[in-house]
C-alpha cells in the first residue's frame, strides 16, 4: 500500500470527520454525516494496520475516530470511560485471533499427554523410573487428593493464580524465542501423562479426571490461549509481512498485552474454582458443572463477542485504547 497516496485520497474526509467531532452542536444531517465518516474510517483504520501496522497516518486516524466516538458516547473524566469498550470490544477480538493456535497447542497437549501415558503404562520399568512402588502409591491414593485441602482455600487459590498467570506470562514474555512455548507445552503434557500414568496405574484414573475436570477446563485453556499469544509474537517477527519487523512485532505486541490482562482474569477465576469448588464435599456433576459453566462462558467471550468484534475490524492493539484515553485526558 502507498501510504501517502492512501492518505492524500481520505484526508479530505478525515478532515471532515475532525471537523465535525469537534463542533459543540450538529444539526441531523451533520449526525448521521458523523456517523457515516466514522464508519468509513474505522474501516480504513483496519485496512492501515493490517497491511502496515502502526504508521503515524493510522495513529492521526485513531486519535480522530477516538474523537468522533465521544459524540455517541459522551465524555469522562477519567480512563474508568474507556473500560468498557476494552472488555467489550478489544479484548475478546485479540482472544478471537488466536482461536486456531489455542486449537492446535490443545490437541497437541492430548497426544502427547496420551502418548507418554500409553508408553509409561505399557512398561512397567518405565513406570518405575518414576519413583518407588511406595512413593507411587502415596502418591496415587493419598498425595493427589490431599494437594488440593492442604492449605487453607483463599491461600490456596491465591497460590494457584500466582503460579499459572506466571506461566502465562511467560509464555507471551518469552514467545519471540520461538522455541520457549513448545517447551513448556511439552513439559506440561509430559508431567500430565506421567501423573495420569501412575494414577491408573494404581487404579486411581476416575479420581484424577473428577478432581481436575472443575478447575482444569479453564485454567488449560488459558495456558493454551496463552501459548498460541506468545507464538503469535514469535511470527510476526518471522513473518512480517507488507510491515517491517518492528512495526509487525510491536503491533502484535501491544494485541497480546492485551491478552495477558484477560488471561490473569480467566485464571483467577479458574484459580478460585480450584481452591472453593475442586476440594469441596458437593456431588461431582455439580463441581464438573461449574468448570463446564465458567469454559463455555470463556469461549463465548473469545467466539461469539471476539468473532463479532473482529469482523468489526478491531485487532485488540492497545494502540487504540491508549488513544481513547489521550482524548478523555485532552478533553
Amino acid at each position: 500500500m502507498d501510504l501517502d497516496a492512501y492518505s492524500a485520497a481520505h484526508r479530505e474526509r478525515w478532515e471532515r470527520l475532525d471537523a465535525l467531532a469537534a463542533q459543540r452542536r450538529l444539526s441531523g444531517a451533520e449526525a448521521d454525516e458523523l456517523v457515516d465518516l466514522y464508519q468509513s474510517g474505522a474501516t480504513q483504520l483496519s485496512q492501515l494496520k493490517t497491511t502496515a501496522g502502526s504508521t503515524l497516518q493510522g495513529d492521526r486516524l485513531s486519535v480522530s475516530l477516538s474523537r468522533a466516538r465521544l459524540r455517541f458516547t459522551g465524555t469522562g473524566d477519567n480512563l474508568l470511560a474507556q473500560l468498557p469498550r476494552f472488555f467489550v470490544v478489544q479484548l475478546p477480538a485479540a482472544l478471537y485471533r488466536l482461536r486456531w493456535l489455542t486449537l492446535v497447542y490443545a490437541l497437541a497437549t492430548i497426544v502427547i499427554a496420551t502418548l507418554y501415558a500409553l508408553w509409561a503404562l505399557g512398561d512397567p520399568q518405565v513406570l518405575a523410573n518414576f519413583g518407588s512402588k511406595e512413593q507411587l502409591a502415596q502418591l496415587a491414593d493419598e498425595d493427589f487428593v490431599d494437594y488440593y485441602s492442604a492449605n487453607p482455600a483463599a491461600s490456596f487459590a491465591g497460590q494457584v493464580w500466582a503460579n499459572n498467570a506466571w506461566i502465562a506470562a511467560q509464555c507471551i514474555a518469552f514467545g519471540i524465542l520461538g522455541v520457549y512455548v513448545p517447551a513448556v507445552i511439552f513439559s506440561n503434557a509430559q508431567n500430565l501423562g506421567v501423573t495420569a500414568a501412575v494414577m491408573f496405574a494404581h487404579g486411581e484414573g476416575d479420581t484424577m479426571l473428577l478432581y481436575i475436570a472443575p478447575h482444569g477446563l479453564l485454567e488449560l485453556t488459558s495456558v493454551f490461549v496463552a501459548a498460541a499469544a506468545g507464538t503469535r509474537i514469535f511470527w510476526s517477527w518471522i513473518a512480517p509481512g507488507a510491515r517491517t519487523r518492528g512495526q509487525a512485532l510491536a503491533a502484535e505486541g501491544r494485541a497480546m498485552f492485551t491478552v495477558v490482562i484477560g488471561l490473569a482474569i480467566a485464571l483467577f477465576v479458574s484459580g478460585i474454582i480450584e481452591g472453593f469448588v475442586t476440594p469441596a464435599p458437593w456431588p461431582w456433576p455439580v463441581k464438573i458443572g461449574i468448570g463446564a459453566l465458567a469454559l463455555a462462558a470463556f469461549l463465548v467471550y473469545m467466539l461469539v463477542l471476539g468473532g463479532r468484534a473482529a469482523r468489526a475490524g478491531e485487532t485488540g492493539d492497545l494502540d487504540e485504547f491508549a488513544a481513547g484515553a489521550r482524548t478523555i485526558a485532552a478533553a
